[in-house]
């Protein structure tokens, strides 16, 4: 495999019989790092006949698309990034036509298919709406990959059954496909592909594979000699070379450096003073350390010089700086930007002169409900910050979390987050089966080889909650043995009212939902977590409520009695129809 995604291209644009083109396309091949952190983009887009305005909203879809995608997170998914772009869009153009005379004829307004493509590590990205198409080449023979959203009628008349800026909601198709060397990947509009089949496609590509351009021309000219009245587009891209399996450039660049032996106090290391060890283990050491520089405490994380041949590690290890990073929260530790040329292979962070969770809970083991609702919505702010980058952290527990001079709590390790703009750029290699979290903490889920989602990081949060109010777990350690699903159903939850402190019902309800072995049934997003935890929820409230009797005695009676008055009046009637 090549350092980097190689690819060759060809394009292809005409107006055909028509007075205008109302088609547009587009491609961008980035540089690094984009290259690999974004991968390579390329959209064509078809307006339509009925409407005297559909190329501007071609032009706008393809060009908002292509410039907003590079302008995405990288820690976003492909498939993220792009459907909060093209929504953003269709909204826009959908906007446009109600404010026009058009607001009532969707077919005059601002509206276009769109196909695009990403193209990033050894996977190809899909998204489509309308008729355009997407055709793959591979191994002699073209497959269209992309189902036209078009509706026929009688007598050979057919509309658009779904397009972009034709209803406020976007309904857009998603692949994704993994990629070969030499895949040939075909965008396509109706103009073309109408008159050319799959045969004579393949034929052109294959008598033009030296020059895709040229190919590109081909089959529009072809299209048009066969009688196309419509304007034509054609975008070819082949897959020449793929990446190796790296982060992005700055775990590449790093990997190459040496690891750091261990270190000790007064000694220089990089520009830094290391004071003390503030914490070792078999994964890294971490120590107090003042940049000489500016002068201020900092933190300096080495990794472990005996896992160094472990290549899942050493990759976990250097995304740490790249989340921390692309995390800007109060509660999520800060790295120290890194002016000086590295010698070897560490991160540096801010110093938080506190303690850990786990000894504040050493140190307050019957804490207040007050004081557990804090520390929990802060560490859930903290989490809320990962989980808009579509990172999860996957190792939530109290040795994770500083707590400051101030009582504010922190997030400080990020060794097992998993981000997913980065897995899938580079999946990790051999971490897609093992828990990376602590078992007490981890969700059920990880236990089955399962991945996780946000709500396994709730269940995390949930646990570590019950635990700051009862000292205890609330199925002790059997998740880790319950290794499948029979097991994780007949797990046992351990109720916080059992427990001699006066904790409400309707707390322990939240937790039994936010543990629940089943993620399908705990929270789905942590605010509502976080607000059931100072609200008690309505749905409890009213399976808890006690009878009317109990209640209001007074009204309970008067119903009664006004039921048995109906009925005696009922049975009065009845009597005297007999006779």
């Amino acid at each position: 495999m090549a350092d980097a995604l190689q690819i060759s291209a060809g394009q292809y644009s005409d107006k055909g019989r028509k007075d205008t083109n109302q088609d547009f396309h587009g491609l961008v091949i980035p540089k690094e790092p984009h290259l690999g952190s974004k991968g390579i983009a390329m959209a064509l887009a078809d307006g339509i006949s009925s409407s005297a305005v559909s190329q501007v909203a071609s032009q706008a879809a393809v060009t908002s698309f292509l410039e907003d995608y590079y302008c995405t997170s990288e820690a976003w998914s492909v498939k993220t990034s792009v459907e909060r772009i093209l929504s953003a869009t269709n909204a826009w153009l959908h906007a446009q036509t109600m404010q026009s005379p058009h607001r009532y004829e969707r077919d005059k307004g601002y509206v276009c298919t769109l196909s695009a493509l990403v193209l990033k590590s050894t996977t190809a990205h899909l998204f489509h709406v309308g008729d355009s198409r997407i055709y793959r080449l591979r191994a002699g023979v073209l497959e269209q990959l992309t189902q036209d959203h078009r509706v026929w009628v009688a007598n050979g008349q057919s509309y658009l059954a779904r397009a972009l800026g034709a209803s406020p909601q976007l309904e857009l198709d998603y692949q994704a496909l993994p990629v070969e060397v030499g895949d040939v990947f075909v965008l396509a509009t109706d103009g073309v592909y109408e008159h050319l089949p799959t045969h004579a496609l393949t034929e052109i590509l294959q008598t033009h594979a030296a020059d895709l351009d040229q190919a590109a021309r081909a089959m529009a000219e072809v299209a048009l000699h066969k009688g196309s009245a419509d304007n034509l587009t054609v975008q070819i891209v082949r897959v020449d070379a793929l990446p190796r399996q790296a982060v992005n450039e700055m775990v590449r660049a790093l990997s190459g450096l040496p690891f750091p032996p261990i270190l000790s106090p007064r000694q220089d290391f990089d520009g830094f003073t290391i004071v003390r060890e503030l914490h070792g283990s078999f994964r890294s050491h971490i120590y107090l350390a003042v940049d000489r520089e500016t002068d201020t405490r900092v933190v300096v994380k080495t990794p472990s010089i005996d896992l160094q041949a472990d290549a899942a590690y050493v990759e976990r290890f250097l995304t740490e700086e790249w989340v921390a990073r692309r995390i800007d929260s109060a509660h999520v530790l800060k790295p120290c930007l890194q002016t000086r040329k590295r010698h070897y292979v560490y991160v540096v962070t801010e110093f938080i002169d506190g303690q850990t969770l786990a000894q504040w809970m050493t140190d307050n083991p019957k804490p207040t409900l007050e004081a557990v609702r804090g520390l929990v919505e802060q560490i859930g702010k903290g989490l809320q910050a990962f989980h808009r980058l579509e990172m999860l952290h996957q190792d939530l527990r109290p040795d994770n979390i500083m707590i400051d001079g101030t009582g504010t709590a922190k997030i400080i390790d990020f060794g097992s987050t998993r981000v997913a703009g980065l897995a899938e750029a580079a999946p990790l290699p051999g971490g897609g089966e093992d828990v990376l979290g602590t078992v007490q903490y981890a969700a059920p889920e990880y236990f089955l080889g399962e991945s996780g989602t946000a709500r396994s990081d709730i269940f995390s949060l949930g646990v570590l909650t019950y635990h700051l109010l009862t000292g205890r777990l609330p199925y002790g350690a059997q998740v880790a043995r319950a290794r499948t699903k029979s097991a994780q159903n007949q797990l046992q939850y351990d109720s916080v009212l059992d427990d001699d402190r006066e904790i409400p019902a309707w707390i322990d309800s939240v937790l039994r939902k936010a543990v629940n072995p089943n993620p399908a049934k705990r929270y789905a997003e942590l605010s509502e977590f976080l607000y059931d935890l100072r609200h008690p929820n309505q749905e409890f409230l009213q399976r808890t409520r006690p009878p009317l009797i109990e209640r209001n005695p007074l009204v309970f009676w008067k119903s009664v009695s006004a039921l048995l008055a109906i009925a005696v009046v009922v049975l009065l009637s009845v009597v005297s129809g007999r006779h």
